[in-house]
């Protein structure tokens, strides 16, 4: 059993520990990264599953990105990992079920990823053809999920960061 709760300042150094675990060296190479650079998570999305000894099992965190010259708003997942011990035990799918509800109900409407159309596909994301992302990525990979209807209408162009005031 995990428990859930958001990510709070005590559990970054293990959040971060946790994503170096999981991905490969040089993650923040990754265009994604360039999107979150100077640009604060979404705090009341980014959470954090513990187990009942409370140690770190899985993490996921959501950054404000803008898309195209309209700068519509909208949520970039992840990134999103589960410990190896806790791996094929459904965590990640909790944590991305439980965060995408937690959005709908704060008012998000759109929210992009880079990621496996297989996976994520379970979770109601398809191919974002008409949205582009930074390169070097693979356009196949990009995904994107409307939490309302009709949300991705007229919505296209590239995907770019926040600009903090």
């Amino acid at each position: 059993m995990f428990h859930l709760t958001p990510e709070s300042d005590e559990d970054r150094y293990e959040v971060e520990y946790l994503y170096d675990l999981a991905f490969a060296p040089g993650r923040e190479a990754l265009s994604s990264y360039r999107l979150r650079e100077g640009v604060d998570p979404v705090a009341d999305l980014c959470l954090v599953a513990r187990d009942e000894y409370h140690v770190l099992a899985g993490a996921i965190r959501y950054w404000p990105v803008v898309i195209g010259t309209a700068q519509d708003a909208a949520l970039l997942l992840g990134p999103v990992a589960v410990h190896p011990t806790y791996q094929g035990e459904g965590l990640g799918g909790v944590l991305v079920r439980q965060s995408l509800e937690v959005a709908r109900d704060l008012g998000w409407s759109r929210v992009i990823l880079v990621g496996d159309a297989p996976y994520y596909g379970k979770f109601g994301f398809t191919r974002a053809d008409a949205l582009s992302f930074p390169p070097p990525t693979n356009p196949e990979r990009v995904l994107c999920k409307a939490l309302a209807d009709g949300a991705f209408d007229g919505v296209f162009g590239l995907i770019g960061s926040v600009q903090r005031p």
